[in-house]
């Protein structure tokens, strides 16, 4: 789950972590009332997506005047911003951040996440702030420092100054530093985030540091015990297919392919999807039912993929474990009739009650494509759909 800087911003407030004053705005009106009531000469007219490069796209905006707001604010908001991560049809802006301006010295990236092969936290720094990370990454390593902190422990003090000296902190500012990287990795454990990046991180001309920007996702796993953080959800950044599949318990990605994939568990699901495109052909999403499948989950399934008029032909790929073939079996045949399928369908079963589950198929009368393996169901169906 992801959330907006703005709100990204008021957590790392209760965490005692030094922001830009600012106001979320619904609306041009409300954005010039913010930035009165911040006073100043100087505002920032952020377009709050769920996105980076927003200010390369057009989102982020220096006003000098109540009528710059008003200019920036009124372009802004409603725009379909397009960024290196919205992909190439964009994102509607719906909300605004209006915010203080800031006396900036010097940009750093600081961000903490979770380091699988070491089954410890990282928290990653750099002197190269305000840029794609991706880039300094590729292109200047050496600028990236990293401590890997065991959870039991917590950060240490003497790590996060290996981070501030890393990156450059100047003598005089390392303290705040020091405290804000701290305080960074207790509002990421507390606050069950997989990632929570400060981008840039600021040393402001009186060497104070401050958040200038905020990027939090979190484990969704955890968000029952994160009601606070559950009611930061904004549905209308989240594709509507995927929400619509939450609701049945479905794991539903859509993808860009014209092959869509029905699937029990997500590692057959992966396998699935990579062996579509060895035999020449993509995806059009990721779906897992899951272990415990029903009639009504299987139809919902269908009914999703199908909403994808990309869709050209569906793969039903099961290994019955806890999920039996026949209950599949059933699933399909009762979800085909339904949505009164008119794609190419093939279905490969294992497991289970293999041998129930392939005579429910054949019995129902459905012109239904079977296959043994894996290689024989992706080899039919991408000749079905050419």
């Amino acid at each position: 789950m992801k959330i907006h800087e703005y709100q990204g911003k008021e957590i790392l407030r209760k965490f005692g972590v030094s922001t830009p004053r600012g106001f979320p705005c619904f609306s041009v009106d409300e954005a010039v009332k913010a930035a009165e009531q911040l006073g100043g000469n100087v505002w920032v007219v952020k377009a709050q997506i769920h996105a980076g490069g927003r200010g390369k796209g057009g989102g982020v905006k220096l006003a000098k005047s109540l009528d710059e707001v008003r200019q920036h604010a009124s372009a802004i908001l409603g725009m379909q911003l397009k960024t290196h991560q919205t992909g190439p049809g964009g994102q509607r802006v719906r909300r605004l951040l209006i915010e203080d301006g800031a006396d900036i010295r010097k940009e750093y990236y600081v961000a903490a996440l979770t380091d699988r092969a070491t089954q410890k936290v990282a928290i990653m720094a750099s002197s190269e702030g305000g840029m794609d990370i991706e880039e300094v990454a590729h292109s200047t390593p050496e600028k990236i420092i990293k401590v890997f902190v065991d959870p039991l422990v917590g950060l240490t003090a003497a790590q996060a100054k290996e981070l501030a000296d890393g990156i450059g902190v100047p003598t005089a500012s390392q303290t705040q530093a020091i405290d804000t990287f701290k305080k960074l990795y207790t509002c990421y454990m507390e606050t069950d985030a997989s990632l929570a990046e400060i981008n840039p991180l600021i040393l402001e001309g009186n060497g104070n540091i401050k958040a200038l920007d905020a990027k939090f996702n979190f484990d969704s796993n955890a968000l029952y015990r994160q009601p606070e953080i559950v009611a930061y959800r904004d549905l209308d950044e989240e594709d509507a297919d995927e929400i619509e599949a939450s609701k049945f318990d479905l794991a539903y990605i859509s993808l860009d392919g014209n092959i869509g994939c029905l699937v029990n568990g997500a590692g057959l699901a992966m396998a699935t999807m990579d062996t579509i495109k060895l035999f020449g052909a993509e995806p059009a999403n990721f779906l897992d039912v899951g272990g415990g499948a029903t009639t009504e989950k299987v139809t919902e399934a269908f009914k999703i993929m199908l909403k994808n008029t990309k869709v050209k032909g569906i793969l039903v790929n099961i290994f019955g474990g806890i999920m039996k073939c026949d209950t599949i079996a059933a699933g399909v045949v009762s979800a085909a009739r339904e949505v009164h399928l008119s794609v190419p369908l093939v279905v490969r079963m294992k497991g289970t009650n293999e041998d129930l589950g392939k005579m429910i198929l054949a019995e129902s009368g459905l012109p239904i494509i079977a296959a043994d393996t894996m290689a024989e169901a992706a080899t039919k169906i991408v000749a079905a759909v050419k």
